[in-house]
């Protein structure tokens, strides 16, 4: 590894132990603001939206398979969180499903 790439993840290393430690070091001695509080609640049901919408934008409900696999996979998901609310589980079981399906049988 030359030292280009040694400096690289230094830096990055770095800035990432800064970025998660930050909010600690400048909350430390006060209350957290309202609006921090918010985001915290608001932001991750948000991101998951976001998520959901990105992987579903470019499926085509005109073309064979007409987003079969896309949907068996997002109902398996649904079941398994609402079932055993294991987010990892979720995840883990709608992407062994999909590819399943797409390998497989579609």
């Amino acid at each position: 590894m030359n030292s280009h790439a040694i400096v690289l993840i230094v830096v990055m290393s770095v800035v990432t132990i800064l970025l998660r430690f930050l909010p600690f070091w400048i909350f430390a001695n006060r209350k957290t603001p309202d609006i921090i509080v918010y985001l915290g609640q608001v932001l991750p049901y948000a991101i998951m939206g976001m998520l959901v919408i990105f992987c579903l934008k470019n499926v085509s409900f005109m073309v064979v398979p007409f987003g079969i696999p896309e949907m068996i996979a997002s109902l398996t998901v649904i079941i398994l969180h609402v079932y055993k609310r294991n987010t990892l589980l979720s995840i883990l079981g709608g992407t062994l499903v999909y590819m399943v399906l797409v390998q497989v049988i579609f």
